[in-house]
C-alpha cells in the first residue's frame, strides 16, 4: 500500500492521506463537498488513553449531533527524513483504523507525522476546536496532561478523560 503524504514545507509536519472514514446512517457524507458539521476531536496519545478518550468523546459527539475525527501526532526524530518514521506509516494507519473501527459513529482518523505534537496540532486543529484527550491523570502531570494543557492553552475546550 502507498501512502501518499501531504508535506507541509518548512519540515514541521507531514499528513497521511485520511486513514480511515466512517459514515453514521442518516448523516451526509464525510467529505469536502459538504457542509462542515461540528467535530469533536479524538487526539492519540496511547491505545488505552485514547480508547478512554474515544467512549467519552462518542457520547458528547451523539448529544451535539457531531462526527469523531482522530488525530494521531507521531513525532519523528529530527536525525530521519520526516516522511520515514521508525515506524512504518502502514502500521500506524492500520492502530487509527482499529480505533475508529471501534465505534458506530461518524468518524474520521488520520496520521500526522510532525516534529513536535503541541507545533502541529497548533496548526491542524480549527480555532476553539472541542477536544478529548485520554490518559491516566495523576499527582505529576503525565505526557498526555501536559498535552491537554499545551491544547488548553492555545484556546481549545479540552475534555480530559481519565483512565480508570
Amino acid at each position: 500500500m502507498v501512502t501518499h503524504m501531504e508535506h507541509i514545507p518548512n519540515d514541521d509536519y507531514a499528513l497521511a492521506a485520511p486513514v480511515y472514514a466512517q459514515e453514521a446512517k442518516g448523516h451526509q457524507p464525510i467529505d469536502g463537498q459538504t457542509e462542515r458539521r461540528l467535530e469533536v476531536f479524538v487526539i492519540f496519545t496511547d491505545l488505552p488513553g485514547t480508547l478512554a478518550a474515544i467512549q467519552r468523546a462518542e457520547g458528547l459527539a451523539e448529544q451535539l449531533g457531531a462526527h469523531l475525527r482522530l488525530v494521531m501526532p507521531y513525532e519523528v526524530s529530527y536525525r530521519l527524513p520526516l516522511t520515514k518514521p521508525p515506524v512504518s506509516v502502514e502500521f500506524l494507519e492500520g492502530q487509527m483504523r482499529d480505533l475508529a473501527a471501534r465505534t458506530g459513529m461518524e468518524v474520521e482518523a488520520q496520521v500526522c507525522l510532525c516534529r513536535d505534537k503541541k507545533s502541529a496540532l497548533g496548526t491542524l486543529l480549527p480555532p476553539n476546536s472541542l477536544i478529548v484527550v485520554g490518559g491516566k491523570k495523576r499527582w505529576w502531570p503525565t505526557a498526555a496532561q501536559l498535552l491537554a494543557r499545551a491544547i488548553r492553552r492555545d484556546g481549545h475546550q479540552v475534555i480530559f478523560a481519565d483512565l480508570r
